[in-house]
C-alpha cells in the first residue's frame, strides 16, 4: 500500500517506520528540511528504543522515504495520515493550525480519491473542520474529488512506542463511511491477525476516546499522589496502601505509583485541551479540573521537602539530581517534574549537578545559561560536593546504586526520592536521612 504521513515528529516517525516494516511504500513529509536531510540518511532525530534500527532498515530497503514537498505527499498515496503536532494554545486548548495547514495543502493538491486519517490528538469535531477545509479548497479550484476523513488516535507510550504499535492492545478507528472503515481494516490487518483488536466507531467518539483515556490515566496518578499526601500526614506507608488497593482487579497496579507528578507531551496538554473543549459546551468538568491542579502541586513536593530540610536557607546549596526526562527511556523533558525542581532551586540561589542517560543535551539547552546548572558523565560524578541527592526519574540504573559511594561523596547522607525507589528502613540502617513520597514520619528522618 502507498501511504503518506504529514509530520515527521514522534508519532509520525513511529507510524511511518512500523507501516514500512510491513512492506508498505511510505513517504513521510515535513517542512523542516534539516530533519528531512537527517532522516534520508537513516538517522533518528529523537530517542525512542528500536526506532533508529527500523528507520535505517526501511530507508535502506527503499520502503521508507522522506520529503519536504507537501504536494508530493498528497500525490504519493491513497492513505494520507496527519501526524503533526497540536501544541497547547494560550487558553489551554489544542492549537490546530498545523492540522489545518495540512488540510489546506491537501485541498489545493487533491486530484484523486484519498483517505485522510487524523492521527494527531485533536478535539472533538476536528475531522469535520478538516473535511470542510479541504472542500473549500476544492471549490476554489472548481473540482469535485471524492475523499473520506477518518480518526485513528494513537496510544503510544514514549519509551515503548514500537512495541505498542506492533503489538497494540487496541486499534481505534472512527469513520462515517463503510468504505473508509474497510480501507483501515485492510491497512491494519498485519497488526491484527492473532485476535481482533480493532475497534470501529463514529468519528466524534474516536476523537473523544483519546482524551478520555489520557484523562483517566492522569486521574489515577493524581488520585494516588493525593492519597500519598494524606498518608504522610497520618503516618502511614503509601507503598503498603498501593499494594493493598492494586490487588483489587477493579483497580490494578498500573498508574498508581506515587511520585513527584506526571509530565510529558500528552497528559498535561490533553487534560487542559479537554477542559477547554468542555467550556465550548458550557460544562465545567470538576474532576478533570482537579486532576491537573493536584499534579501541579505534586511537582512542587520535592523542592518543598528540600527547602524544609535546610530551613529555607538555600542560597549556595548544591543538589545532585538523578533523572531529567519526564519518564524513563525517553529524552522528552516537556512538563517534566524535574523542571519544576530545577527552576525553583535555581530561583532560590541553589546549583544543580544533574545526570540522565539521554536527556542531558536538552537540559543543557534549557538551563546552561543560568550558570548554576551542570551535567555530569555519570550518576556518581554529580554527587561530588553536592549537599543532597534528589531523584526525579525512575531510570533502571538508579534502582541499585552503590550506597557507600553516595554516602562518601555527598556532603550529607541525605536522599530526596521523588519516585520511592528505595527501602527507607534499609537506608536508615545505612545512616541515610531519607525522604520519599507518601511515607509517614517513622519512615522518614
Amino acid at each position: 500500500m502507498r501511504i503518506n504521513l504529514f509530520g515527521a515528529g514522534y508519532v509520525g516517525l513511529v507510524t511511518a517506520a512500523c507501516l514500512a516494516e510491513q512492506g508498505n511504500q511510505v513517504l513521510c513529509v515535513d517542512i523542516d528540511q534539516d530533519k528531512i536531510n537527517c532522516l534520508k540518511q537513516g538517522k533518528c532525530p529523537i530517542h525512542e528504543p528500536d526506532l533508529p534500527m527500523l528507520l535505517e532498515k526501511n530507508v535502506a530497503a527503499g520502503r521508507l522515504n522522506f520529503s519536504s514537498d507537501l504536494a508530493e505527499g498528497v500525490l504519493h498515496g491513497f492513505y494520507q495520515f496527519i501526524t503533526v503536532g497540536t501544541p497547547q494554545d494560550s487558553d489551554g486548548s489544542a492549537d490546530l493550525s498545523h492540522v489545518l495547514d495540512v488540510a489546506t495543502t491537501i485541498g489545493r493538491t487533491l486530484t484523486q480519491p484519498r483517505l485522510i486519517i487524523n492521527k494527531s490528538t485533536v478535539p472533538v469535531g476536528t475531522a469535520d473542520t478538516v473535511r470542510k477545509t479541504i472542500q473549500e479548497q476544492l471549490k476554489k479550484r472548481g473540482l469535485t474529488v471524492v475523499f473520506d476523513v477518518a480518526s485513528n488516535p494513537e496510544f503510544l507510550r514514549e519509551g515503548a512506542a514500537i512495541s505498542d504499535f506492533m503489538r497494540s492492545d487496541r486499534i481505534l478507528i472512527g469513520t462515517d463511511t463503510m468504505s473508509a472503515e474497510n480501507h483501515l481494516r485492510q491497512l491494519y490487518r498485519p497488526f491484527n491477525r492473532n485476535n481482533d483488536r480493532l475497534i470501529a466507531m463514529d468519528i466524534r467518539s474516536a476523537e473523544l476516546t483519546k482524551y478520555a483515556a489520557n484523562a483517566f490515566l492522569a486521574t489515577k496518578i493524581s488520585f494516588m499522589n493525593e492519597i500519598s499526601q494524606l498518608a504522610e500526614r497520618l503516618n502511614a506507608d503509601i507503598e503498603h496502601i498501593r499494594i493493598g488497593i492494586g490487588s483489587d482487579p477493579r483497580i490494578g497496579y498500573h498508574f498508581i505509583n506515587p511520585g513527584c507528578g506526571y509530565g510529558g507531551s500528552c497528559f498535561p496538554k490533553d487534560i487542559l485541551a479537554l477542559e477547554a473543549t468542555a467550556k465550548t459546551v458550557n460544562y465545567t468538568p470538576q474532576l478533570i479540573n482537579a486532576v491537573h491542579h493536584v499534579n501541579d502541586a505534586q511537582k512542587q513536593v520535592l523542592f518543598k521537602k528540600i527547602a524544609r530540610y535546610f530551613n529555607h536557607q538555600l542560597n549556595g546549596k548544591i543538589i545532585a539530581l538523578w533523572g531529567l526526562s519526564f519518564k524513563p527511556n525517553t529524552d522528552d523533558m516537556r512538563e517534566a517534574p524535574s523542571r519544576v525542581l530545577i527552576e525553583a532551586a535555581l530561583g532560590a540561589g541553589m546549583s544543580i549537578q544533574a545526570y540522565d542517560p539521554v536527556a542531558m543535551p536538552e537540559a543543557l539547552r534549557l538551563y546552561k545559561a543560568s550558570g548554576h546548572f551542570l551535567c555530569g558523565e555519570s550518576p556518581e560524578a554529580v554527587l561530588i560536593n553536592a549537599d543532597v541527592l534528589a531523584i526525579a526519574t525512575e531510570w533502571n540504573l538508579f534502582f541499585n546504586p552503590d550506597f557507600s559511594i553516595i554516602k562518601q561523596r555527598l556532603k550529607e547522607p541525605v536522599i530526596f526520592d521523588g519516585r520511592n525507589l528505595y527501602d527507607p528502613r534499609y537506608l536508615q540502617q545505612l545512616g541515610f536521612k531519607y525522604y520519599g513520597i507518601g511515607l509517614g514520619e517513622t519512615l522518614q528522618t
